[in-house]
């Protein structure tokens, strides 16, 4: 991995202490996340609050690059700045293969990747199916995946809201599924779909009683 800008640990800190104090914001599951070796953060997707909050938790045991999408990098300031919190375009209007095989690369040198297998905030705060694409990269990634979830950050700041609220948040780091679990559902490319919703049922247990969609 490059050399790591300044410009990243002044907003993991910033965020963290933030976080702190204005969502009261609990971790639980840190230990689940491999120290070593490529591996993906798998979580669902509520409010534009849940990257840095779910980064920032992943930040205090491995540095963490996101899949983005690719038109928040509307000026040369978001570009620099997106550069330097090591995220990672995705042209959502196709299938973005360039994307995709960049995060193959970060995952097969060792590194983190977080990525939102709905691909887009839920509108109701409920989980929503998995996009094709995301079931590929982990069937082809062959790497550990980790369930994550956070829960009350739809209430602190959910579509359409003009201010963020101070609410208790919660992130949870489940048990990783491995790729030998991910093997067991099928062959073909019908495990990508399989794939991804295995993925989003292993979130949704994290919560138990949250409504989902498939």
């Amino acid at each position: 991995m490059k050399k790591l800008h300044l410009f990243y640990w002044l907003a993991v800190y910033t965020v963290r202490l933030w976080a702190a104090v204005w969502f009261r914001i609990d971790y639980i599951g840190r230990g689940n996340i491999p120290k070593e070796g490529g591996c993906i953060i798998a979580a669902n997707h509520v409010s534009f609050l849940d990257p840095p909050l779910i980064g920032v938790g992943v930040a205090t045991c491995r540095i963490i690059r996101f899949v983005a999408r690719a038109t928040l990098r509307n000026s040369r300031m978001a570009n620099w700045i997106f550069d330097h919190l090591l995220t990672i375009p995705l042209d959502r209007t196709k299938g973005d293969l360039k994307a995709m095989r960049t995060v193959l690369g970060h995952l097969a040198q060792g590194e983190v990747v977080a990525l939102f297998p709905e691909g887009t905030r839920s509108e109701d705060g409920n989980l929503q199916q998995a996009k094709a694409g995301i079931g590929f990269m982990i069937v082809k990634a062959g790497v550990p995946v980790v369930p994550t979830r956070i829960e009350g950050s739809f209430e602190a700041y959910p579509r359409g809201a003009r201010f963020i609220r101070p609410r208790k948040i919660r992130v949870t780091f489940g048990k990783p599924v491995q790729p030998e679990e991910i093997k067991k559902l099928g062959d073909g490319k019908e495990v990508y779909g399989l794939a991804g919703d295995h993925i989003m049922r292993r979130i949704g247990e994290l919560a138990p009683g949250v409504k989902s969609s498939f």
